[in-house]
């Protein structure tokens, strides 16, 4: 079974890859999805995150304040580095834990199933983790794509997605690793910068190859 890395800077599109992948019938493990999970109320992780940062990152249901937390943690690179590293390692250890269960899953459908399509959707997993790289989880897969866009048109989409401010952008673009190291270490990158159509072109002719 192939592993392959899909990363790109915020706002590039990883999530219409990954949205389009899984509507083809692919497995994607979704780091930002495990993120949520860990912290939804009453979880240990939520209780830590309060210790280190304070209750009022707390709503009054019981969840995350993700704004709050995002400005907080954006304007302090401590602080960033402090919440890495108490959710990053809990992160890897569910993706890893679901990739062994997808092997299995993978190993038994082979034997059950009777469409060799299928059974070519069980030869690659994708993970769709925006800090593939600092993270070192490019070093659990075996291929890597990038999802690439120019600043201005990420900066564009977020705010039309998210309604942050110019300003808050480009601190979240600045904390991550820079477009063209990203490009540089890609063994794929697929250009977002058009319509969705002439991006599915390039994901098909990519999965033609690998399944």
């Amino acid at each position: 079974m192939k592993i392959v890395g899909l990363t790109g800077g915020i706002g590039s599109g990883k999530s219409t890859v990954s949205d389009y992948l899984i509507s083809r019938g692919f497995h994607v493990l979704d780091a930002d999805k495990i993120s949520r999970e860990i912290v939804l109320p009453g979880s240990d992780m939520l209780i830590r995150l309060a210790a280190e940062f304070g209750r009022d990152i707390i709503l009054e249901d019981g969840s995350l304040d993700r704004k709050k937390l995002g400005e907080m943690v954006f304007s302090d690179p401590e602080k960033k580095k402090k919440l890495d590293g108490m959710m990053h390692t809990t992160i890897l250890e569910l993706i890893h834990e679901r990739i062994l269960q997808f092997r299995e899953e993978a190993e038994l459908s082979a034997v059950a199933a009777a469409d060799p399509e299928q059974i070519a959707r069980y030869r690659v997993i994708f993970i769709d983790a925006p800090l593939l790289f600092e993270t070192g989880l490019d070093k659990s897969v075996e291929e890597i794509w990038v999802i690439d866009a120019d600043e201005e048109t990420r900066i564009r989409r977020i705010m039309e997605r998210d309604g942050l401010q110019r300003e808050e952008i480009l601190k979240r673009i600045s904390s991550q690793m820079a477009r063209d190291e990203k490009n540089r270490r890609a063994d794929v990158i697929l250009d977002n910068t058009g319509d969705p159509e002439s991006l599915y072109r390039q994901i098909d002719q990519l999965l033609q190859k690998i399944t």
